[in-house]
């Protein structure tokens, strides 16, 4: 991870990028090229969704904008001084005490605020 973060930082700064990579610019590119993930699925049924990489030429085409995705998201990251693996450990961690594991004894229907 280091060393695709270290990579993006220098190919943006060999081309004098970092004037434009600001957070919010960033961020903008990070939901556009999201965007363009989401649209390959658009219309696809959940089966046809599941089966998206067996076809080559889509599987490229979801490949492209998950490397656009995480690459915008480590850009961001670095403007930022965000360490994204301790992030995500971090909410994950808070997530498994917002949201334990249910208690197989327990109601399927009961809820937890109940």
């Amino acid at each position: 991870m280091a060393e695709l973060r270290r990579r993006l930082a220098d190919f943006a700064a060999a081309r004098d990028w970092g004037r434009y990579h600001t957070p919010k610019n960033l961020v903008a590119a990070l939901s556009v090229e999201a965007s363009e993930l989401l649209e390959i699925f658009q219309w696809l049924t959940p089966e046809q969704s599941a089966r998206v990489m067996e076809d080559a030429g889509t599987a490229h085409r979801v490949e492209d904008e998950v490397a656009d995705v995480l690459a915008y998201l480590l850009q961001f990251c670095e403007v930022l001084g965000i360490d994204p693996l301790a992030a995500l450990a971090a909410k994950i961690e808070r997530n498994e005490t917002r949201f334990p594991v249910p208690d197989p004894t327990a109601s399927p229907h009961r809820h937890s605020s109940e």
